[in-house]
């Protein structure tokens, strides 16, 4: 809701200005009708005291061409006000643009007496209509002004206190928005500028951003509207973290960009995102790359309604395929993103078909059934599990959907000659610690097995880190967390990762699949590595809460280290060797990878598959470690089922429960 949503216009006035408050809780039609009669009178007022200014006297008689040059004035000055809006003006929320509508229709009716008195051979001296202007901007622009004031004056104050940070265009107009409403009370403005410093906007002063400190407590201030308009990311980044400190909300406007197109308003305010501090100044898509695989082509997503999958349906609609095929076992999530494409498709009116599928990539007799019902040109692969900890537990079922889901998926697509395979692969496929990489790793090696034995399709894989907001990802965990009061769980105190934001991961693997000429390896550029624990200092900084530690007992949320999870590393890799070269893109390389041989990469998919029919987790994990994905698992295997088998193994071996030849059986 904004800060105008909230005000109830006449319901928050004080409620012994019955009078007023009648008025404004009347129709619209009524209080145009009562705004065009009391324009129809102060009119007539004007022309008479201009003419007694002018002749000098009270008692003037009007012959019939003087009537006739009124009565034309009336209706050309009302028309004119009619067709400029003025009458649809709320008076309340008078802008400068109302005024200015009212000077150029005062304009205009001036100029029509003069005209009429001209044509109607009326006696009516020159510098009656000069006059005129002045007595009716009076008459009609001063008591709007009046009014507005008046309403605004008994209007209760917002129970926030804000300081808004930029005074320039963009402040001036968040200060007047917010003083229209009862939600926020502006105290100040704060500026770099020193030329704006100590001069008054709005009826605020502009102070030096050190004075903050001091304001915030003599007014009791709890949060800071950012306004800073089109300023480099570098300069608002920097504002931010000067902020930090102060312990207060940090909110900002939507983007310039947002207003200018309609699509947002400049009072709706928002809270500061980590994306803000973390994302880094976009790279304009090549348009080539991005059309070149999609525009006009059948696509197919695997895992569509999963975090990424969604964002690169959101990403290809745009780019007009004829067809996009959502491919997802999850009903829901199904359901969710092939509403939102729907809606897009008919709003825009494109001719995109939508296929929402539900189905498993375990399912190779759908897969086939798929790609050759609809002629897929395309496969983005980014049905997986992905949770280290979850994949870590269930070790049978991660190597299935992740190991074997791609092979089908891979297979079905180069049986039905589909052009292009893209696989969304992981950081954690790099010398993997965890169950959930080495079967991403295994999956990259089966591909780049497969492109050395066709040349109908491409395939090519991308390598990417965290993607902010994704599910699972820490950082809505962490704002859950603040918003609840804490305390902020983190791992361990020393664990980085890189982050991207999903959409700009989207773009560049559309990109990156677009340049494959077979068996690609792509990794994205993420950036610089972000330490966990001071994303999570960051986020409850900019909540406005201080954090507790040995420094500041008495703060607010706590940040707690849980320990790492099974199979967490401290820091994540993105190639596996030194062997990197650039792309024509500046943020995506081409990795050198190492292969296996086929013959062992058959012998080892072989064992798997059986292991993996036979729910032998300790010999599946055995031949991951040994195989050469360079697995280097921290921990012992926590399959929870495999765990479970050996407790009751434990059980069976106590005396008394069981005969021991039901043991051995």
């Amino acid at each position: 809701m904004t800060p105008l949503e909230s005000m109830n216009g006449p319901k928050e006035l004080m409620k012994n200005n019955s009078l007023l408050y009648r008025f404004l809780s009347a129709p619209r039609p009524v209080k145009r009708a009562i705004s065009v009669c009391y324009d129809t009178i102060a009119i007539v007022s004007s022309f008479y005291l201009a003419y007694a200014l002018r002749m000098g006297r009270t008692e003037i008689h009007f012959d019939r061409p003087i009537l006739l040059c009124l009565l034309f004035t009336l209706v050309v000055s009302l028309y004119t006000f009619m067709r400029m809006g003025l009458y649809r003006a709320i008076l309340r929320y008078m802008t400068q643009q109302a005024m200015f509508t009212i000077v150029i229709g005062i304009l205009i009716s001036s100029l029509a007496m003069a005209l009429s008195g001209f044509f109607l051979h009326a006696f009516l001296p020159r510098s009656v209509p000069i006059i005129y202007v002045f007595t009716t901007l009076i008459l009609i622009g001063l008591p709007r002004l009046a009014f507005r004031n008046i309403v605004q004056a008994l209007t209760p104050k917002g129970d926030v206190k804000v300081i808004i940070y930029g005074a320039g265009e963009t402040g001036s107009n968040l200060a007047a928005q917010l003083q229209q409403g009862s939600e926020f009370h502006p105290v100040a403005f704060v500026d770099d500028n020193k030329i704006l410093q100590g001069s008054v906007l709005r009826g605020l002063t502009v102070y030096h951003p050190h004075k903050l400190s001091a304001l915030i407590e003599e007014h009791q201030v709890s949060r800071i509207l950012l306004a800073l308009g089109n300023i480099e990311r570098q300069e608002r980044i920097r504002i931010i973290r000067y902020l930090e400190p102060l312990l207060v909300q940090v909110q900002t406007i939507p983007p310039i960009t947002d207003i200018v197109r309609g699509v947002a308003h400049i009072s709706e305010l928002r809270n500061i995102q980590i994306e803000d501090l973390l994302g880094r100044d976009p790279v304009a898509p090549d348009p080539i790359l991005m059309g070149k695989n999609t525009t006009d082509k059948v696509v197919m997503v695997t895992g569509a309604g999963g975090s990424i999958g969604s964002e690169l349906c959101r990403q290809l609609i745009k780019l007009s395929p004829s067809k996009i095929i959502l491919f997802e076992q999850n009903e829901f999530n199904l359901y969710r993103i092939e509403k939102e494409l729907a809606e897009k498709v008919i709003a825009d009116q494109l001719p995109i078909e939508i296929v929402p599928l539900l189905g498993s990539v375990q399912n190779v007799s759908l897969l086939n059934m798929v790609m050759s019902q609809f002629a897929v040109h395309i496969v983005y692969h980014a049905a997986a599990y992905k949770h280290v900890p979850i994949v870590e537990h269930n070790l049978i079922e991660g190597v299935k959907n992740n190991l074997f889901g791609t092979r089908n998926v891979a297979e079905a697509a180069l049986r039905h000659r589909v052009k292009h395979f893209v696989l969304i692969s992981t950081d954690k496929a790099v010398r993997p610690t965890n169950i959930m990489g080495a079967s991403k790793r295994l999956a990259e090696l089966v591909l780049q097995d497969l492109a050395t034995r066709t040349s109908s399709t491409t395939f090519s894989m991308v390598r990417f880190g965290n993607v902010l907001d994704s599910s699972g990802s820490v950082v809505p965990r962490f704002r859950e967390q603040i918003r609840r009061g804490g305390p902020i769980t983190v791992t361990h105190k020393d664990i980085v990762r890189y982050f991207m934001t999903i959409s700009e991961a989207a773009q560049l693997v559309i990109q990156a699949g677009s340049m494959a000429q077979g068996g690609d390896v792509f990794v994205l550029d993420m950036g610089e590595p972000v330490k966990i624990h001071d994303l999570a200092r960051e986020m409850a900084l900019l909540s406005g809460y201080s954090v507790r530690d040995e420094n500041n007992p008495n703060g607010d949320i706590e940040i707690i280290f849980t320990g790492l999870r099974p199979g967490e590393k401290l820091y994540e890799e993105l190639l596996c060797g030194s062997n990197c070269e650039g792309t024509t893109h500046p943020r995506i390389l081409r990795a050198q990878e190492k292969k296996i041989s086929p013959q062992s990469l058959a012998e080892l998919l072989d064992k798997a598959q059986l292991y993996c029919e036979q729910y032998r987790h300790q010999e599946l994990f055995t031949l991951i470690v040994d195989s050469d994905v360079e697995f280097e698992p921290l921990y012992e295997m926590s399959d929870l089922i495999h765990k479970s088998k050996k407790e009751t193994a434990k059980l069976l071996v106590m005396p008394g429960l069981v005969d021991k030849k039901i043991l051995a059986e």
